[in-house]
């Protein structure tokens, strides 16, 4: 069993002993946690929640939502929706906060909440400490009877986002419609199946072919849009002749898709080719994080603009994000930023704009993959004893290549002209992670390869 504590959320597999897993009493600890942050951070007495289709889910929303009232606060309960749905929920209702009940892409026994601002946004390093804290005192206060909170339901938000996304000048639905694309979609039976649908259905898009659209939280595969997960759609793709396929994953902050031969399009490349189309009409910076694809510097310059990279994390791209003014940005994981419509990432967006662009560029989506810089990341890891001090290991590695250009924001990241290596410690294990890129497969492996030779050799010379 397991349980992650950090400062965006609270995270664990379901069951177990408490404290050990997400349990009952982690949950309403957590969640009392927050409530009473949200209560003395701005005084207002009202949340947004909302949750994914997990089989969980049902389970933590009760507990959550009895201990919110047990605060005497107002619960808005979106019921099933989706994490970027939320994110807008919170400021369109004048709440002080919201919680997300997702544990993102990972398999069905995990489940997680994660924690937004009175902005819709997720909670800063600061902030979390704080609940944290709060919930390592035990430091609750519980309203009288005539003081409990009280629920709302309200099921308008799938609508209210999907109007919000359709007002937006770069979505153009006459040129969506006009394309008459033939789209296969993968919702991983989560809230995906019943808001992306729904989107396309607004969108123009009149043939879709639906793969695991029944939220019931018995995801088919693994949940995580990488290329052996998707195996199914891309044969799908090929059967019905579409002109693409779509995937989200349970929470639907990640957006990947597949094109029309089966070949993936690749996650890294959806924020790419999204921001390709922004910067075109919207002259301006990007920002993505240090492990994202080079490809999006390159057309983000191309552009005219100026992009700037941030450390690992959704909350440290979108403060990069509000520091340079970027009109687009994300993660290499396919999570789009607008913040034309809000600061997080949001599948649903993704979708409308990639269809705008696709639509317009008039072409096949393999060509418009073709016609990205081409980028290839190598992912690999490096075991080290408990006792290992990684910071210092990293110095000696910056040391060595330090005539390189190199970044220390987050880990180590040093640049060899257009091909680069990451190094960032993981925080639950003795673990060093390298994510290296290059022109070609084989020189992106070469570079990582080299690198981990590197630390083996200063290791011997400890």
């Amino acid at each position: 069993m397991t349980l992650i504590k950090s400062i965006s959320g609270i995270r664990g597999t379901i069951g177990g002993i408490a404290g050990n897993g997400l349990t009952p009493i982690d949950i309403v600890k957590f969640t009392a946690a927050y409530g009473s942050w949200v209560i003395s951070k701005t005084n207002n007495k009202r949340i947004v929640l909302g949750r994914d289709a997990r089989i969980s889910g049902e389970m933590v929303n009760n507990l959550v939502i009895g201990t919110l009232q047990g605060l005497g606060i107002e619960v808005i309960d979106l019921g099933l929706s989706t994490t970027p749905t939320v994110e807008i929920a919170v400021p369109m209702e004048n709440a002080g906060g919201g919680i997300i009940l997702t544990a993102s892409h990972n398999p069905k026994q995990w489940n997680a909440l994660k924690l937004l601002n009175d902005k819709g946004e997720f909670i800063s390093d600061a902030d979390g400490k704080e609940v944290l804290e709060i919930a390592e005192k035990s430091e609750f206060a519980f309203a009288d009877v005539d003081d409990l909170g009280k629920v709302v339901s309200n099921n308008t938000y799938l609508q209210k986002h999907i109007d919000v996304i359709l007002a937006l000048p770069l979505v153009d639905v006459d040129a969506i419609k006009a394309a008459n694309f033939k789209i296969a979609i993968d919702c991983v039976n989560s809230t995906g199946g019943i808001f992306v649908p729904a989107l396309l259905k607004a969108l123009g898009v009149e043939t879709v072919y639906e793969l695991y659209c029944e939220p019931d939280g018995h995801f088919p595969h693994n949940p995580e849009p990488l290329p052996e997960n998707l195996t199914e759609i891309a044969k799908v793709v090929q059967s019905k002749n579409a002109d693409l396929g779509i995937v989200v994953d349970p929470d639907v902050d990640r957006l990947c898709f597949v094109c029309e031969d089966g070949s993936m399009f690749g996650e890294e490349y959806t924020l790419v080719a999204v921001a390709d189309y922004i910067l075109k009409n919207t002259p301006g910076n990007s920002v993505s994080n240090l492990s994202s694809t080079r490809a999006l510097r390159d057309v983000t310059e191309n552009a005219g603009g100026t992009y700037n990279a941030s450390a690992v994390g959704e909350v440290n791209v979108v403060n990069k994000m509000k520091a340079t003014n970027a009109v687009i940005g994300g993660e290499g994981n396919g999570g789009i930023i607008y913040p034309e419509l809000h600061y997080g990432r949001d599948a649903l967006v993704g979708i409308a704009l990639f269809l705008t662009h696709l639509a317009k560029f008039g072409k096949s989506i393999s060509v418009l993959r073709k016609s990205y810089p081409e980028y290839y990341i190598s992912k690999n890891k490096i075991t080290l004893t408990p006792e290992m001090d990684i910071d210092a290991l990293l110095v000696k590695v910056q040391e060595k290549y330090k005539d390189q250009p190199n970044s220390t924001i987050d880990g180590l990241k040093i640049e060899f002209d257009k091909e680069w290596v990451h190094l960032r410690k993981s925080n639950t294990e003795p673990i060093i992670r390298i994510y290296s890129e290059a022109g070609s497969e084989t020189v992106a492996e070469g570079l990582a390869t080299k690198i981990i030779s590197d630390i083996k050799e200063i290791l011997k010379l400890s």
